[in-house]
């Protein structure tokens, strides 16, 4: 209880940040293990000994750096709001996830591109393609991808979206090294093929799918609730990381234009 509370309190003063830390390198460490050799060698070659659970976080990370670039305007490249019963059918002017990542992507495939403008980018790669399999990061219109929806969490006040963010996971009690094997393990060879997929249309249509199922009758949650959603918050997490290494592969297999 003592560990949980200081989670409870961490998190209710610090701004939404997708699965948190150890959600993203959880993400970051199942992509690693199924990476292309040719991905493999070009993520060396930006990153160098930078893995990809340790570059998964940058991008939450700076969002408390200075500048309007990291206060403003990449706020919104974490989430795409779609409302219900409606899919993905555009960006909002100031951007989203899904044009960031496909600004983010031509950066990485642009020859002319300099070294730290492909390290930014990789980075932003790897964090937003997690970012969408959490399923209220691809949120319902109104209430915030769940921040404006107040519950609480064995007794301590939070909101739905930390719930989902950071809660339910840091309830396991396993580091992510610990957590990584035990999610491939579970995930049937038939479940990580249909997981694989680079398609960030995909992805977002899943996640509001499991979204929908998300969302509690009683705000007072426990035991049951963790239980419920325990399926859901596995796959998701292991969705992004085989998500992350198709997307990664098809990005450095593909022959790029001279």
């Amino acid at each position: 209880m003592r560990y949980l509370l200081a989670a409870l309190l961490l998190t209710a003063a610090a701004p939404a940040l997708a699965w948190g830390q150890n959600g993203h390198r959880i993400t970051g460490a199942i992509a690693d293990r199924h990476l292309s050799p040719k991905a493999r060698a070009g993520l060396m070659e930006i990153l160098g000994t930078e893995g990809l659970a340790e570059a998964s976080t940058w991008a939450d990370f700076m969002r408390s750096a200075p500048g309007d670039f990291w206060q403003k305007d990449s706020t919104p490249f974490h989430y795409v709001t779609i409302p219900i019963g409606k899919g993905y059918s555009g960006a909002p002017p100031q951007g989203d996830a899904v044009t960031a990542l496909a600004k983010y992507s031509a950066v990485l495939r642009d020859p002319r591109a300099s070294l730290a403008d492909r390290q930014q980018a990789l980075r932003f790669v790897i964090h937003i393609v997690g970012d969408l399999s959490q399923p209220l990061h691809v949120g319902r219109e109104g209430d915030r991808g769940g921040n404006d929806v107040k519950v609480s969490f064995f007794g301590s006040p939070s909101n739905l979206h930390t719930v989902w963010d950071t809660l339910l996971l840091e309830n396991q009690n396993l580091s992510y090294s610990e957590f990584t094997p035990w999610l491939l393990a579970a995930a049937s060879p038939a479940q990580m093929r249909d997981w694989s997929s680079a398609d960030p249309m995909q992805w977002i249509a899943d996640s509001i799918v499991v979204r929908e199922t998300i969302y509690p009758a009683n705000p007072d949650l426990g035991y049951a609730y963790v239980y419920e959603q325990n399926d859901n918050l596995r796959r998701q997490l292991t969705k992004g990381g085989l998500r992350l290494a198709s997307y990664l592969n098809a990005l450095f297999d593909a022959p790029v234009a001279k």
